[in-house]
């Protein structure tokens, strides 16, 4: 069976900034991405994705008739036994929202002649921040998933505590001195990860392959640290989807952060107004600010950005792909794509110092920025132009 992963125009739209470098369904939430949820859920043999053009560069298009189903919903099991009912002249609706069905390539994905087959529930991540606010959940699921008919690595080290029983450690990772608390929900560390002296963490997490959790450092629940990346300081809350680096001291909390990101020293968010009210976000899709109904919520950053030392960002601060922010202050609350600066204002970071640093950050980790990166963002570039209008002083 080949799956394909659809984005609507609005579905897309509505993710951004995380989606300006991947398709919906390439989100992580919980331990795995969202197809490679649905993958293990439906025993894919290939998968596709039907979003903006310019991706299509990095994520492979279907070449074929294929179950499609929209990017930003996560499986449950019912509703993938529904799917798998599913029959070609059927689509799964909910509440007025097409789900899934049997569709071409280039096929618009519409009822149709369909018949539409109602179900009452399902979970999407519409927003960015529905990202970290739905990661607990996801982790636990995901932990099943993962972990299901498979036996944990012993922990070893006399000197580290644990509290619980659900508690995964895949091959070659490795745990010293530290204290895990899986009480309140499960700790899965994945393979060659580390767990640094004097750590401390409380469930739900999951560390990803190859990633580290610096010494001394403070991990609250419902928290997910992607593959290739470190963390240090306080995290909470948060979901750093890989190749990233928040190393140092510093709270990061209620917050996405994208791939191949770094925090400098003593980088904090803000996750909480002063007067406890409702935190708003910017909304892409409808061009201004929207109230999310959360009393937390802290800082989605896209791909490739980066904040120096001592960098202070307010409450619901969106930034966008590859910008540099730095300097004394806070800086405005939306920031936009290829940004250079901080409170005191911004200038415009030019693609080839922006690809020179991804280059040189890439390489840290043994890839390389492909011609086709470099078309991503270079496109990026140019449809976030608009935004880049600075205030003249």
């Amino acid at each position: 069976m080949q799956v394909t992963f659809i984005d609507t125009e609005g579905s897309w739209k509505q993710m951004l900034p995380m989606s300006y470098t991947r398709p919906v369904a390439d989100v992580r939430v919980g331990i795995l991405k969202v197809h490679e949820k649905w993958s293990m859920h439906l025993s894919a043999q290939s998968i596709a994705f039907r979003s903006q053009d310019y991706l299509s560069q990095l994520f492979t298009p279907p070449t074929t008739k294929s179950l499609t189903i929209l990017g930003n919903v996560l499986p449950s099991p019912s509703l993938v036994d529904t799917i798998q009912k599913l029959k070609e002249d059927e689509a799964l609706v909910c509440q007025n929202q097409l789900i899934a069905g049997f569709y071409d390539n280039d096929e618009p994905f519409e009822l149709g002649g369909r018949k539409p087959i109602q179900i009452e529930e399902v979970s999407q991540i519409a927003y960015p921040w529905d990202i970290f606010r739905l990661n607990g959940a996801e982790i636990n699921h995901d932990f099943v998933l993962l972990t299901k008919g498979k036996k944990s690595q012993p922990l070893c080290d006399p000197h580290t505590k644990t509290y619980g029983d659900q508690i995964f450690i895949e091959e070659g990772a490795r745990v010293k001195a530290a204290i895990l608390n899986a009480e309140n929900g499960p700790i899965y560390i994945g393979k060659d990860a580390e767990v640094q002296e004097g750590a401390l963490i409380r469930g739900p997490f999951a560390l990803c392959e190859h990633s580290v959790v610096n010494m001394g450092a403070k991990i609250k629940g419902d928290t997910t640290v992607g593959p290739h990346s470190k963390v240090g300081g306080e995290v909470s809350n948060s979901v750093i989807f890989g190749y990233s680096n928040k190393g140092h001291e510093g709270f990061l909390g209620n917050s996405v952060i994208g791939e191949w990101c770094n925090l400098g020293a003593d980088t904090n968010n803000s996750n909480l107004k002063n007067n406890y009210a409702h935190v708003k976000m910017w909304d892409f899709e409808s061009g201004g600010f929207k109230d999310t109904g959360l009393q937390f919520c802290g800082l989605i950053m896209g791909d490739h950005s980066k904040s120096g030392i001592n960098t202070m960002f307010n409450t619901g601060t969106t930034v966008g792909v590859s910008a540099n922010i730095f300097g004394d202050g806070f800086p405005r609350t939306i920031i936009p794509s290829f940004a250079w600066g901080g409170s005191s204002g911004f200038t415009t970071y030019q693609t080839r110092k922006a690809f020179e640093t991804a280059e040189v950050v890439m390489k840290r980790r043994n890839k390389a920025l492909t011609e086709a990166d470099k078309a991503v963002l270079s496109h990026i570039f140019e449809i976030t132009a608009e935004n880049r209008v600075w205030d003249k002083k």
